[in-house]
């Protein structure tokens, strides 16, 4: 087996888990797409447990140096379900969502071993069925509309589609968000928590209960008190990331602030 994945926490969990494992025999590892591909051609594992995200050669990049044919039994390990329709194409076994627990990896693992018996068996049966959580991720991924690069907003007797890529920061107002786009400010009616989860989680981060930033538009963050930093817009603007929060940025950033 091969457990490909840039953070090395990340890939002792699935190490520490898959040694405990009686019927698992010799756990390779990799930290990035490219080592991945070397092992993949020299070692021929039969599971690979794929990290999405990753710099440079990412796990779909993988997939596109090695040929989807030319693949192991593939079992995608990310945080982020955005992937789950791209996961699905590619025929991955399954879609282990970061953090998971241990029945979610006693799951995934009794859907593994099946299908890897199957194959060995050439069996026509269930050797093409994927598993109950990858689908119902790619089924909602394939809605048009999921994550949203448009915001249509109403202003006055006009109707604007403010670009999400466009948009420096949002900030609550009750049952409203302002969108902050450059010099330009639009009311938008939903709150903060539901426009979150319409955003990109690679473009967008929420730094505050009442904050998100788009992350291009930052430019420094200074260090306060008690573990707080202050975030530095571009345009000057100046916003409070709280403590509660600082552990999701680093989460997404994969690396600590």
């Amino acid at each position: 087996m091969l457990v490909v994945d840039d953070e090395a926490p990340a890939r002792k969990r699935l190490m520490d888990l898959l040694s405990k494992d009686p019927d698992v025999g010799k756990i390779l590892e990799a930290k990035n797409g490219v080592d991945a591909v070397a092992l993949i051609q020299d070692a021929h594992p039969d599971i690979v447990f794929l990290d999405v995200q990753m710099p440079g050669v990412d796990g779909f990049g993988v997939i596109d140096a090695m040929g989807a044919e030319n693949m192991p039994l593939t079992v995608f390990v990310t945080a982020y379900d955005q992937f789950a329709l791209k996961a699905f194409e590619a025929e991955a076994v399954d879609y282990l969502l970061k953090p998971f627990g241990d029945s979610r990896y006693e799951k995934m693992m009794e859907r593994v071993k099946k299908r890897l018996d199957e194959s060995h068996a050439d069996s026509d049966g269930d050797a093409n069925a994927f598993g109950p959580e990858l689908l119902k991720l790619a089924a909602s991924r394939a809605k048009p509309g999921a994550l949203w690069n448009w915001m249509v907003v109403k202003k006055k007797d006009a109707t604007h589609f403010v670009m999400t890529q466009d948009i420096d920061w949002i900030e609550a107002a009750g049952v409203y968000v302002t969108l902050h786009a450059g010099e330009e400010e639009f009311l938008y009616r939903a709150g903060l928590a539901t426009v979150a989860s319409r955003l990109d989680p690679f473009k967008f981060v929420r730094i505050h209960r009442s904050s998100v930033v788009n992350l291009r538009s930052i430019a420094f963050l200074e260090r306060r008190s008690h573990g707080e930093f202050e975030v530095v817009l571009k345009d000057g603007t100046r916003l409070m990331m709280s403590r509660s929060y600082r552990a999701e940025v680093e989460a997404m950033l994969g690396q600590n602030l």
